[in-house]
């Protein structure tokens, strides 16, 4: 058994009220019966009265002081406190027993009690990061320890759900990262291979294999942030939201003018309280696939204002159509969906 055992504890304090108990009922008994004694033994100083009235001689009323009196009393004293004392041990003696024996039930009792803990314990031991499948799903009764058995298993459906997640994440980063390597690592192999490469040839792949770089610094920063996204925020501060949006559309400035897409943008002042970096990006995030994802001469629409107190974001397209039923899965990160282009199509992202 471990040291400091949960069930030895209770036996031990179950042991110490029943003593506590038992002391206390003894006490009163012991006072009860010493009380209710008193006196019972006054009649003795009679015994030789009785005698002379069967013969017909009235009795006479000893003296206080008479010898037999005095001597009667201390029998009766004596016999009563014998009396006390056999009380007395043979109640501690049953008290002894008694409390062995409840220690011996409070041993019973306790295993008992627990035994529904310590199967928790032993399946939540069992359950790791391999197997966070499955529940410990403890039965009736529908007690304490089923409902803490209850929020255990919740425990690990989050942990299951967040594990899935981070490995989902991991594997798509890693699909996200290796174009660009792969990308640029092929322009290289392609312009050392080639024999008749002059200087400005290499300038030129030198080039692209700077604007490669560039797009993958723009990626791992995505993903640098949106780990910093799904952590939560630690220090919130006012944000604009329409400036942000602004600065964006600016810094994009000659992206969309050479995509030749019809711009119409609206934007009101709506402050948000949160981080203006993961802000910025995701506001990046939408207007670069309204612009990605769109038809030759389409239109995109971007639009700032606030609604019953909060600022909303609101980013659409003549892009593909996306299907009610996966709205859900582009809050996923690298999730893409969609059907066939339509230049009618508006498809609507609300931040």
């Amino acid at each position: 058994m471990r040291r400091g055992s949960v069930r030895l504890r209770l036996t031990v304090l179950f042991g110490a009220l029943f003593l506590a108990a038992g002391a206390t009922l003894l006490a009163i008994t012991y006072g009860l019966v010493s009380h209710a004694t008193n006196g019972v033994f006054v009649s003795s100083t009679n015994a030789g009265g009785g005698a002379g009235s069967a013969a017909g001689v009235a009795p006479a009323a000893l003296p206080a002081t008479d010898p037999l009196q005095a001597q009667a009393t201390r029998i009766a004293g004596t016999a009563k406190a014998a009396e006390n004392d056999a009380l007395l041990l043979y109640s501690g003696i049953a008290l002894g027993i008694m409390a062995v024996v409840s220690m011996a039930l409070g041993w019973f009792a306790a295993g008992r009690a627990l035994r529904p803990l310590r199967r928790i314990t032993a399946a939540a031991q069992r359950i790791s990061a391999t197997n966070l499948h499955e529940r410990l799903a403890v039965g009736e009764p529908d007690d304490d320890l089923r409902e803490l058995a209850d929020t255990i298993d919740d425990l690990f459906g989050r942990l299951d759900a967040s594990f899935d997640t981070q490995r989902q994440f991991v594997a798509n980063a890693s699909h996200e990262l290796r174009t660009p390597l792969a990308r640029s690592r092929t322009m290289l192999e392609v312009a050392l291979r080639d024999p008749g490469a002059d200087a400005e040839s290499l300038r030129a792949t030198c080039r692209r294999v700077l604007v490669a770089g560039e797009e993958q610094e723009r990626l791992l920063e995505a993903l640098l942030t949106l780990a910093r996204g799904q952590r939560g925020l630690d220090r919130r501060a006012p944000v604009d939201l329409a400036a942000v949006t602004r600065d964006v559309l600016v810094a994009r400035g000659t992206e969309i003018t050479a995509s030749g897409l019809e711009m119409a943008v609206t934007l009101e002042p709506a402050l948000l309280a949160g981080d203006r970096a993961l802000t910025e990006r995701g506001v990046a995030n939408l207007i670069d696939n309204a612009l990605r994802h769109n038809v030759a001469g389409g239109a995109v629409w971007v639009t700032v204002r606030t609604e019953s107190g909060q600022a909303v974001l609101t980013v659409a397209n003549t892009g593909p159509d996306v299907r009610p039923a996966e709205v859900g899965r582009l809050l996923v990160p690298f999730e893409r969906g969609g059907t066939a282009p339509s230049p009618r199509a508006r498809s609507q992202t609300t931040a």
